[in-house]
C-alpha cells in the first residue's frame, strides 16, 4: 500500500514567516520592540512537532508502519543542502575577516556537522544571551534539537501508538511537554540558563506541544464555528508577537517561551482547521514566500550580521548593532536565502543527492555555457571546503576580551597581586591625607599657590571588574606600587564587602578606587555601602562604565550624582576618556587593550591626583585668608600645617 501524498496545511508557511521574522528582527534590530523575538524559535519547533508528528501519522495509518530510512532521508535533502552551504560559505568569509570571528569555530562546524551544536556549545561555555562573543553559527542550536527529534521521534512513535486512545497520547504528550518544562525551571533557576535554554531535554516542551496537537488533531476533520476560530488564531497570532516584546523574557525562561508555544498551537489549530479563512490569510503571497524560504532565512541571518558586524566595525555586540549594518546584513539574507532555495534546496528535494550529481555531471557534458556554470559552481565548492579548513586552522584559541584580561591578571600576578594581598601600608589617618609640609611664602610673608602634586601607587587601592583587570598593566606602570583587586563579573553590590574586609585586614589605603559599573545597573544604597565602608578618613574615586549595555547611562548618573552630593568622591570619567578612542578597546567593545588601558590608568590618576590637589588648594585659600587677616591687624600670620 502505497503512503497518500501529504497534504498541505493551510497557514503553516505564514506562521514559519512570522516566527523567522520574530527572530530575524530580534537579532538585527535588538533596540527595537521585539526583546523576547528569540520565541519565534518556539513557533518553529511547535510547527515541527506538529507538522513532523500528523506526516507519521498519516503514514502509519495508510502502511501500518514508518519507513525511518525513506523519512531520515526526506529530512536530509531538506536540511542538509542548505547548511552546508552556510557553514561552507560563512566559514571562508570569516577567515577574511579573522579575528574574533574565528574563535571557536572547530568546535562550531563539528557541532553543526553532528546536529549536536547546542550540546556541544554546552559542554564549551558558550551562550546564547552573551552579547559580546561573535559566535559565528549560534543560532544553529535549534537546528540541532531539531535533527535529535527527527532521529528519536520516529522511533519511540510505535511505542506512543501502544496507547490506543487518542485522549491518552494527547495526555502523554502533554505530560512530557509539562515535564520538559518544570525540568527547564529547576535547570534554570540552578544557574544553568544557558543549559536550560540549549539542552534538548529542557527545550523539548514546543516539540512536544506539536506532537499533542498532531495527536488531537489526527484523523479528525476538524472544523470549528468560522468566525469563532478566526478569532481565535488572529489573538493567538497576536500574542505570540506580544509575548516577544516581552522585556528581558530571557530571565523568565522557560515561561515566555512555553506561552509562545501554546499559542502557537492554537493558531495552528485555527489555521488547519477545514475551511478556514484564518488559514489562507496566514498563507498570503509575501507571507508564504517568507514561509518557504523560512529555513534559509534563519540560517543565513545570524552568520550574516556577524560578518557584517565585525567586517565593518571590528568588533561585535549583538545589542548595539548599527542600523545600516543590520539593514545591510538583512538584505544580504533575503538575497542569499532566495538564491540558495533556487539553486541548491529545491533541485535536491526534488532529484536528491545522486540525482544532483548526474544532473551536474550532464551540464559538464553539455553546451559551453552550461558547463561554464558547472565548472564554476565545483571550483566554488573546493574553494569554501578548502576555506572552512584555513578558517579552523587561523582560530586563535581565545576571544581579544579573553586575551586582554588575562594579560591584565598575567600583569598583577608578576607583581604579586593575584589576589588583593595585604598590604604592608599602615592603615589611614588625618595626617595621611592632609599633607604636613608648611606652605610655600613669598618674600612678603604671603603664602604661594601650591605646585601640583601627583599621589604615589602605594596610597591608592583598586577595587574593579574585568575592565580593571584588563587595565593592571596601565595602572601598575602609571601608578606603581598600586594595590588592585579585580576579578570578571563583578557588580558594585560586591564592593562593600571587598571594600569591608581590605579595610579589616588593614590593607585599605588613603585612596580607594571602585570601578564596578560595567555588569548591571548601579543604585544610590549600594554606592552609599562603599561609601560608609571606606570610613571617614579616606577618600573615593568612582570610575564611570564604558560598554554598549542599555544599563550604562543610567550608570554613569547615578555616579555623578553621587560624587557631587558627597564630600570626598571624585569621578574618574572612564567612558568619556575612552569615548574618542573605542579602536583602544577589544573585540567587544568593553575591555581596554595596551593603549587602552593606559587611558584608564591615566584617567585613575588624575582623579586621584586632583583630590589631593584640592586639597592643597583649599589648604592654600585658608593660608592667604589668614594672611589677609592677620596683615590688616599688623600680625604675623602662622601658616598652616
Amino acid at each position: 500500500m502505497t503512503t497518500p501524498p501529504a497534504p498541505r496545511y493551510a497557514g503553516l508557511d505564514g506562521l514559519r514567516a512570522i516566527a523567522v521574522l520574530l527572530v530575524v528582527v530580534y537579532h538585527l534590530f535588538p533596540a527595537w520592540f521585539l526583546h523576547s523575538g528569540f520565541v519565534g524559535v518556539d513557533v518553529f519547533f511547535v510547527i515541527s512537532g506538529f507538522l513532523i508528528t500528523s506526516l507519521l501519522l498519516r503514514e502509519h495509518a495508510a502502511s501500518g508502519t514508518v519507513a525511518l530510512r525513506a523519512f531520515w532521508t526526506r529530512r536530509a535533502r531538506r536540511l542538509l543542502p542548505a547548511l552546508a552551504l552556510v557553514v561552507t560559505m560563512s566559514a571562508t568569509a570569516a577567515w577574511f575577516v579573522g579575528g574574533d570571528v574565528l574563535v571557536g569555530l572547530g568546535r562550531q562546524v563539528l557541532g553543526a556537522a553532528t546536529f549536536s551544536y547546542n550540546w556541544v556549545s554546552i559542554a564549551g561555555g558558550a551562550s546564547y544571551f552573551g552579547a559580546a562573543e561573535p559566535e559565528l553559527f549560534r543560532n544553529l542550536w535549534s537546528l540541532a534539537v531539531e535533527e535529535q527529534f527527527y532521529v528519536l521521534w520516529p522511533l519511540l512513535l510505535p511505542l506512543v501508538l501502544l496507547v490506543r486512545r487518542r485522549p491518552a497520547r494527547v495526555a502523554l504528550a502533554a505530560a512530557f511537554a509539562a515535564g520538559s518544562a518544570l525540568w527547564a525551571v529547576y535547570v534554570a533557576a540552578a544557574g544553568g540558563l544557558t543549559r536550560a535554554y540549549y539542552g534538548t531535554d529542557t527545550h523539548a516542551f514546543g516539540l512536544l506541544i506539536g506532537v499533542g496537537l498532531a495527536f488531537w488533531l489526527s484523523g479528525r476533520a476538524w472544523k470549528p464555528a468560522r468566525p469563532l476560530g478566526g478569532i481565535v488564531g488572529t489573538v493567538a497570532v497576536a500574542g505570540v508577537v506580544a509575548v516577544s516584546a516581552w522585556p528581558d523574557g530571557e530571565l523568565l525562561y522557560p515561561g515566555i517561551p512555553l506561552a509562545a508555544s501554546l499559542l502557537t498551537a492554537v493558531a495552528i489549530a485555527a489555521g488547519v482547521a477545514h475551511g478556514s479563512v484564518f488559514g489562507r490569510a496566514l498563507d498570503t503571497q509575501p507571507l508564504r514566500w517568507i514561509g518557504e524560504r523560512s529555513y534559509g532565512i534563519y540560517l543565513w541571518h545570524w552568520p550574516l550580521i556577524v560578518l557584517v558586524t565585525v567586517g565593518a566595525t571590528g568588533g561585535f555586540v549583538d545589542r548595539a548593532i548599527p542600523i545600516p549594518l543590520g539593514i545591510a546584513a538583512l538584505v544580504l539574507t533575503l538575497v542569499l536565502s532566495a538564491l540558495s532555495y533556487r539553486f541548491v534546496e529545491q533541485p535536491v528535494r526534488r532529484l536528491g543527492f545522486r540525482g544532483s550529481l548526474r544532473a551536474l555531471g550532464a551540464r559538464l557534458g553539455s553546451t559551453p555555457a552550461r558547463r561554464f556554470g558547472a565548472l564554476t559552481a565545483l571550483a566554488s565548492a573546493v574553494l569554501v571546503v578548502v576555506g572552512v579548513g584555513l578558517a579552523v586552522n587561523a582560530a586563535p584559541p581565545v576571544s581579544s576580551s579573553e586575551a586582554v584580561v588575562q594579560a591584565g591578571q598575567d600583569a598583577l600576578d608578576a607583581a604579586g597581586q593575584a589576589s588583593a594581598a595585604p598590604s604592608a601600608t599602615p592603615a589611614p589617618t588625618d595626617a595621611n591625607l592632609v599633607p604636613t609640609t608648611a606652605p610655600t611664602v613669598g618674600p612678603d610673608g604671603e603664602p604661594l599657590p601650591p605646585l601640583p602634586v601627583t599621589v604615589s601607587g602605594d596610597r591608592v587601592s583598586a577595587v574593579g571588574d574585568s575592565v580593571m583587570l584588563a587595565s593592571a598593566q596601565g595602572l601598575l606602570d602609571r601608578l606603581p606600587g598600586i594595590q588592585v583587586d579585580a576579578a570578571v563579573s563583578r557588580s558594585m553590590w560586591a564592593g562593600d564587602d571587598i571594600v569591608t574586609s581590605l579595610a579589616a585586614r588593614g590593607a585599605l589605603r588613603d585612596y580607594v578606587v571602585v570601578g564596578l559599573g560595567t555588569n548591571g545597573p548601579v543604585d544610590g544604597g549600594a554606592l552609599q555601602s562603599v561609601y560608609d565602608a571606606i570610613g571617614p578618613d579616606r577618600s573615593l574615586v568612582l570610575v564611570t562604565a564604558s560598554a554598549p549595555r542599555d544599563w550604562i547611562p543610567g550608570v554613569n548618573a547615578e555616579l555623578a550624582a553621587f560624587a557631587a552630593s558627597h564630600p570626598r568622591v571624585m569621578l574618574a570619567d572612564w567612558s568619556q576618556a575612552i569615548a574618542p578612542h573605542l579602536d583602544y578597546l577589544a573585540g567587544d567593545q568593553i575591555h581596554p587593550g595596551p593603549t587602552g588601558g593606559a587611558v584608564y590608568a591615566d584617567t585613575v590618576a588624575g582623579a586621584v591626583d586632583a583630590i589631593e590637589n584640592q586639597r592643597a588648594q583649599v589648604r592654600y585659600e585658608l593660608d592667604l585668608i589668614r594672611w589677609m587677616t592677620a596683615r590688616s591687624f599688623g600680625v604675623e600670620a602662622e601658616p598652616s600645617s
